[in-house]
Parts: C-alpha cells; sequence; structure tokens
C-alpha cells in the first residue's frame, strides 16, 4: 500500500473517532432512549446515523471550496481547523463537555423534552458536530486534490459512522462494560492522539503561509 494512502487513513480514522466519539454518543443515547421499545431504538440510530452521514459528507465534498469562495487560503485553514480540534482534544483528555463534540447542558436538557432525538441531537450536533465537521473539511483539503487520498479520507468517515451505529445498537451493552471510568480512558487516549495531530496540522498551516520566511 502507498505510505501516503496509509498514513491518510490512519490519520482521518483517528481523527474521525476522537470528533465524533462513538462511546460518548452511545452512552448519551443509551439515556435519552431508556423508556423506548428495541425497535424505535433502531430506527432512531439508524436515521439519525445516515443523516449525520449525510451532512458530513456534503462538508467534505464542498466546504473546501466554499472556503475558497470566501477567499480562505489552505493555510488559514490548516491553522483555525488545528486549532479548534485542539480545543476538542484538550476536552476528550480532562475528560470536559464544551459542545464541540457532544451536546451543551441546554441542548441535553431540551433533547431529554423532545420525542423524536434523530435529527436534534443525535444527528446534530452528537455525531455531526462542529468537530465533526471541521475535521472532514480539513482532511479533505489535506489531500491536496488527490481523488485517491479523498476517497481515502470518506472511507475512513464511512467506517468511523458503521461502527458508532454499531455501539448505538449496543448502547446499553457497551455503557454496563465500560462504565463511566473506561470510556473516559478511551476518551483521553484518542485526546492525546487528537491533540498531536492537531498541532501538526497548525505546524503545516503555519509553515504554508509563509509567515516564517
Amino acid at each position: 500500500m502507498n505510505p501516503l494512502i496509509y498514513e491518510t487513513g490512519i490519520t482521518a480514522l483517528a481523527t474521525f473517532f476522537a470528533t465524533i466519539g462513538p462511546f460518548n454518543i452511545a452512552a448519551v443515547f443509551a439515556a435519552l432512549t431508556a423508556n423506548q421499545d428495541f425497535r424505535s431504538k433502531t430506527l432512531v440510530a439508524i436515521k439519525g446515523t445516515l443523516i449525520a452521514g449525510v451532512i458530513l459528507i456534503i462538508f467534505a465534498l464542498s466546504g473546501e471550496t466554499l472556503l475558497t469562495n470566501f477567499g480562505i487560503s489552505l493555510a488559514a485553514l490548516r491553522t483555525a481547523g488545528g486549532i479548534l480540534l485542539l480545543l476538542i482534544g484538550i476536552d476528550l483528555v480532562f475528560v470536559r463537555s464544551s459542545g464541540g463534540i457532544s451536546t451543551t447542558d441546554d441542548e441535553t436538557r431540551e433533547a431529554e423534552t423532545r420525542q423524536d432525538i434523530t435529527v436534534f441531537p443525535l444527528a446534530m450536533p452528537m455525531i455531526a458536530g462542529p468537530g465533526a465537521m471541521g475535521a472532514s473539511i480539513l482532511l479533505m483539503a489535506n489531500t491536496g486534490g488527490d481523488l485517491i487520498l479523498k476517497a481515502t479520507v470518506i472511507a475512513a468517515l464511512v467506517i468511523v459512522l458503521v461502527f458508532t451505529l454499531l455501539s448505538l445498537f449496543l448502547a446499553a451493552q457497551i455503557q454496563r462494560v465500560l462504565g463511566v471510568t473506561g470510556m473516559h480512558v478511551i476518551s483521553r487516549v484518542f485526546g492525546i492522539l487528537l491533540t498531536a495531530l492537531a498541532v501538526q496540522f497548525i505546524f503545516d498551516g503555519i509553515a504554508q503561509s509563509g509567515l516564517l520566511d
């Protein structure tokens, strides 16, 4: 396998796993659907994941063009995206919720009163949150227009979405097996990886900007 394809795929998988957070979503999903039967939970999980997938793929395919039309350079995108991912990574390491990869307290309270959580908060912002949207644009922009690398990023996104869907199906079991401590450990591990990737994006953006020349 081409080393660049492998590197792109691993980076995309780690970034999407950290910014989407399948296990964290599963824990919240289990709480919000505690009173629903299995069939209802399954339908909500499938529809929510599909809607989120469409949103993220649209952002991945059109986000760079949209930003270019606003006159935003790739260097600026890499730097800004790196800063966003760095903040999210820090939140993961310290197990804090800021709305970047999860619902805010106000959004959670509103969700608890809803009968249908498919679109809000499951699809957005739990799965297709600001962090995942930013990551999809940044990772696609980082491919340099190479179609194989773009396909690799999309494939990584689909893999994480499928894993997220499976996590929703097994939400109660995952919560029981891992517990709060187990999920926090996983969050911290991916938070560390994400912060390292984010700093690299920032370095690449600054280097490309020419500010240090």
